[in-house]
């Protein structure tokens, strides 16, 4: 039986679906429990992993290949955002390259012996639900802080995991925020990037040289990679602010 080039390519059933921007791709950590704890990580929260993960997300800004205008990470999750797509937007390599970046990029910084992996999704957008997405991202990173500080203060008072995952689901915030407190920790005093995230993002600034040839000082336009692990509450008026900021640098 003849097989001809034509037929396989057809059998690729995704290779031509594309995601038109401005879209986000969203990427979540599998399995870094384990493999976290297996590097001597503090729980529920470790600053080396928050600088691990905003340090994979500048360098895939720096060499990943595509042309992000900011990222908004928490725990183990990172949402990128895009005005512009290389590879012709096509969903096939959205979904397999920038995972894989990352899980490389982020093993690499960990210093990890075992393998890391991302799942990957595409997140359709526009200029209004930008603002909305961020806002529905940081109360999942606010809901994760509060679930941990639960789940590891359960741990540590003797409850196994299944047992600390049950006592956990039946339990309210506030009942969450009081077992903290008893514990000596308030959940609305721990560090920032805990409980609201964390940016990444390209900034503009004026570099200062010699012309050598005119003999004068010149002035030139550049950007970097920068990040903020102190960012506000997007409802606030200042993260308010701080979003259209964003936006107006990267949607004009």
């Amino acid at each position: 039986m003849r097989v001809t080039d034509r037929e396989m390519k057809d059998r690729e059933i995704y290779a031509e679906l594309k995601a038109l921007p401005p879209l986000a791709v969203r990427i979540d950590g599998r399995g870094f429990r384990k493999v976290l704890a297996h590097l001597g990580f503090k729980k529920p929260y470790d600053e080396r992993f928050a600088r691990a993960m905003v340090g994979a997300t500048e360098l895939f800004f720096k060499e990943g290949g595509f042309n992000p205008q900011f990222a908004f990470t928490f725990s183990d999750e990172v949402s990128i955002f895009f005005l512009e797509m290389p590879f012709n937007s096509r969903v096939e390599k959205l979904d397999s390259i920038i995972p894989s970046f990352f899980a490389s990029a982020l093993t690499k910084l960990l210093g990890a012996d075992k393998p890391l992996a991302f799942d990957s999704r595409i997140v359709h957008l526009d200029r209004d639900s930008i603002y909305r997405y961020l806002l529905w991202r940081q109360a999942e990173a606010w809901r994760n802080h509060i679930s941990s500080y639960g789940f590891y203060i359960l741990r540590d008072v003797g409850l196994d995991e299944r047992a600390a995952a049950v006592r956990l689901k039946g339990m309210k915030s506030s009942d969450i925020h009081e077992l903290a407190f008893r514990h000596g920790i308030n959940l609305g005093e721990t560090p920032r990037w805990q409980r609201c995230g964390m940016l990444i993002f390209r900034e503009a600034f004026e570099k200062r040289g010699y012309d050598p040839i005119r003999g004068t000082e010149v002035t030139a336009s550049r950007t970097k990679v920068s990040h903020d692990c102190n960012i506000p509450i997007f409802k606030s008026r200042e993260g308010q602010e701080l979003v259209t900021k964003l936006l107006t640098a990267s949607l004009r």
